[in-house]
C-alpha cells in the first residue's frame, strides 16, 4: 500500500479535476493517485477552512500541502497574503503548481520540503491538516518544530480526528503551547495553539 508521504513514481497518475466551495469561495485543485484528497475535498479540511480565523495575518505555511486545497484557498481570498505550501510528495507539489495556474494565483509559493527542511522563513500563521499514516513521530516533529517559524504571536492551526489522538497531542504539547479547540463536528478537532512565550 503507497502511502500518499511517499513518493512512488511507479503509481499510474490520473489526475482529476476538482470545484469545491469553502463559505462563498469557488476554487479548482487538481488531486491524483498517491496524494491525499484523492476523491476532493475532505471533510476534515472543509471544517478547518470554514472555521479558521485569518484575521491580523498575512503569511501562511502549509504544512504537508497535499494536492493544496488549503493553500489554494487562503491564496484566493486575497491577494495580499503570502502564502508558502510545502510537502514531501513530488506528485503533490506538480498538482499545486497546476491549481497555482488555474486560480490565476501569483501570492502563493510551492516548494518540496520534508517538514521544515527547506523553510526559511516566519509566519503569522502555519497550518496544517497533518500526515496521520506517516506516524506519530512525523505529526509531532510538525506540531513541536512549528514554534521556530511562528512570528511573535503568531498561530498554529491544525485539524485532527479525535480518535486519531486529539486530545494526547494537546496535552503532550501543553508546555509549548496553549491549545483552544475551535470546532468539534462528526470527531474532527480544529484546534488553535499559541506558543506560551507569546
Amino acid at each position: 500500500m503507497n502511502q500518499y508521504f511517499e513518493n512512488n513514481k511507479e503509481l499510474k497518475s490520473e489526475i482529476n479535476k476538482i470545484n469545491t466551495k469553502v463559505k462563498d469561495t469557488n476554487f479548482i485543485f487538481y488531486t491524483d493517485n498517491g496524494v491525499f484528497n484523492k476523491k476532493g475535498l475532505d471533510y476534515g479540511t472543509k471544517l478547518l477552512l470554514e472555521n479558521i480565523d485569518l484575521n491580523n495575518k498575512n503569511t501562511f505555511l502549509d504544512v504537508g500541502c497535499g494536492c493544496g486545497p488549503i493553500g489554494i484557498y487562503i491564496g484566493l481570498l486575497n491577494n495580499n497574503y503570502t502564502v508558502d505550501m510545502i510537502d514531501i510528495n513530488e506528485r503533490a507539489i506538480h498538482l499545486c503548481n497546476m491549481s497555482k495556474k488555474e486560480n490565476k494565483l501569483s501570492n502563493i509559493n510551492i516548494f518540496k520540503s520534508d517538514i521544515y527542511e527547506n523553510v526559511n522563513n516566519k509566519y503569522d500563521c502555519v497550518i496544517t491538516n497533518p500526515p496521520i499514516h506517516a506516524g506519530k513521530k512525523k505529526v509531532y516533529e510538525i506540531i513541536e518544530h512549528a514554534k521556530e517559524y511562528l512570528n511573535k504571536n503568531g498561530e498554529i492551526w491544525i485539524v485532527i480526528r479525535k480518535d486519531q489522538g486529539a486530545k494526547a497531542l494537546m496535552n503532550d504539547f501543553k508546555d509549548i503551547y496553549n491549545f483552544e479547540i475551535i470546532k468539534k463536528d462528526k470527531g474532527f478537532y480544529i484546534i488553535k495553539g499559541l506558543t506560551t512565550n507569546n
